[in-house]
């Protein structure tokens, strides 16, 4: 079997949906290849030489892209910020100018963490059904055509999956598919990950792809795919196989590994968690054995970073990594309670390996914290930033604006709270409420069509104060982020990459 992981997502870290199925399928005995397409993919367009008539901005950063990719790629670019910034800028000028000249049209828009085209919506499956159809108009289109034909069938299988788990991949997933159907129109072609679940969730889904995609799946893919193939699964949990990592591929200083103990939220609660709409269950591996897959990986893969990609990490995984350690740097989301208040486990956490921690706070306002059914406390906020702040561990802090529980007056809280904070705060997250299609709160707050399209994730709504997404942006960009004491965090945000570079810039 074929496993394609398509462009374009953030290139700094291998897919581990993919790992993990190539882990299943190969401890089960089916023979699978495993093609990484986005690094490869951006490696091809990043390899196109400028046109001589570019501007000064793009010859300067394609004479220079040999330099900044090994920037990116070593510790020693993470110690400049002010240079960090100047290389991911000049690379995604280089990409953005090459994959318009690969697609041959100017609607095409390439980054190091998007794919759009002005002419071609992910949120519309005609649009998706055109892109299978044209899949010359894709800038991948050179890279994936002269690719695939060599891993295809290697296996005798003749089945290809494609795991989409952004919109940013969407479109090149289906001129992917377009390609292995021109190629060999035999295969099986298995569509599946984060973004498909989230469409097939919708209520009365309808699959629009069945002329052209054989299977559609939803959630952990391992036993359909099995299934499929004909395999008897020899276990329930498979470990992760990273075998096609190249090294020094990824746009880290090391291999960053990812890596989930959990699906779905152990708290669910939230009204505003598109999970909580799309109806996903909570299952999480023993802190046993994540423990031990992680002390094999580790020793095996040697990663510069592990990365936990759960929603929240479970606090008897946290309780067992503060005692047994992890063996590497690691970092990931957490929810907000007051043992992160307790000195002595923050210092635990710390000496386990801890380099930074994720948190939703959302909002400095309790009242809104209540009515979203948050679960979590202004005061053990306060403590958690300011004891994790002691204890050497960064901090990257989401908040939430525009949620139907917010006024102007709890948004100004908010800021208040932030700039109280600002010395334990090292990175900032702040995002616009979109309110789920298919969420608790939908029906509530007079929703009308957020995307003009067939699979959208969001609607609009009218907010209960006036509170709308037009003034909500203005408070962000007049008064939250020109803040004296707000202003500076926001600039250390790393550009295009975030959070996922954001562990190498903390420095204790």
């Amino acid at each position: 079997m074929l496993l394609v992981y398509p462009p374009v997502s953030k290139p700094c870290e291998p897919p581990a949906g993919v790992a993990r199925i190539a882990g299943a399928l190969r401890r089960s005995g089916a023979a699978c290849r495993v093609l990484d397409a986005n690094i490869e993919g951006i490696d091809y367009l990043l390899g196109i030489p400028a046109d001589s008539s570019s501007d000064t901005w793009t010859k300067r950063a394609a004479r220079h892209r040999t330099a900044h990719l090994h920037a990116l790629r070593s510790p020693g670019g993470y110690r400049n910020p002010d240079r960090y910034r100047r290389s991911v800028a000049d690379v995604n000028r280089v990409l953005e100018i090459a994959g318009g000249a690969a697609a041959g049209r100017g609607s095409a828009r390439v980054s190091l963490v998007n794919y759009a085209d002005s002419g071609l919506s992910p949120l519309r499956s005609g649009d998706l059904l055109r892109a299978a159809e044209r899949p010359e108009l894709n800038p991948f289109y050179p890279y994936l055509a002269n690719r695939l034909p060599s891993l295809m069938d290697k296996d005798g299988s003749g089945v290809a999956g494609l795991s989409v788990c952004f919109l940013s991949q969407a479109l090149t997933a289906f001129a992917a598919v377009g390609i292995i159907r021109r190629l060999d129109p035999a295969v099986k072609i298995v569509i599946g990950g984060g973004l498909v679940t989230s469409w097939m969730s919708r209520p009365g889904w309808k699959n629009p792809f069945g002329g052209l995609v054989d299977e559609v799946v939803a959630g952990a893919g391992e036993e359909p795919l099995l299934e499929l193939l004909g395999k008897t699964p020899r276990q329930r949990d498979f470990p992760p196989d990273y075998g096609f990592c190249g090294p020094g591929a990824y746009l880290a200083p090391g291999l960053v590994l990812p890596y989930s103990a959990s699906t779905g939220c152990y708290w669910g609660r939230c009204t505003f968690c598109p999970e909580r709409a799309e109806g996903r269950s909570y299952r999480a591996a023993s802190p046993g054995r994540v423990l031990k897959e992680l002390e094999r990986l580790v020793r095996e893969f040697k990663p510069c970073l592990v990365h936990f990609l759960d929603n929240a990490m479970s606090p008897a995984l946290l309780d067992r990594i503060a005692a047994a350690g992890l063996g590497a740097p690691w970092y990931g989301f957490v929810r907000v309670d007051s043992r992160l208040g307790d000195p002595d486990f923050c210092r635990a956490l710390r000496a386990s390996g801890c380099v930074m921690l994720q948190l939703g706070i959302e909002s400095g306002d309790q009242e809104v914290l209540d009515r979203l059914d948050k679960g979590i406390r202004v005061g053990d906020a306060s403590r958690a930033l300011r004891t994790l702040k002691a204890a050497g561990i960064g901090t990257y802090v989401y908040l939430l604006f525009g949620t139907p529980p917010e006024t102007p007056d709890s948004a100004g809280r908010t800021l208040r709270f932030t700039a109280e904070h600002h010395e334990s705060i090292d990175f900032l997250n702040t995002a616009l409420f979109n309110m789920p299609a298919h969420g608790p709160d939908a029906a509530d707050h007079a929703p009308s069509t957020f995307y003009d399209a067939d699979l959208t994730l969001y609607t609009g709504f009218s907010h209960p104060d006036g509170w709308n997404r037009a003034e909500v942006r203005d408070f962000l960009q007049s008064r939250f982020a020109r803040h004296p004491a707000i202003s500076p965090i926001i600039r250390r945000d790393p550009p295009t990459f975030t959070s996922s570079h954001a562990p190498f810039f903390i420095r204790r």
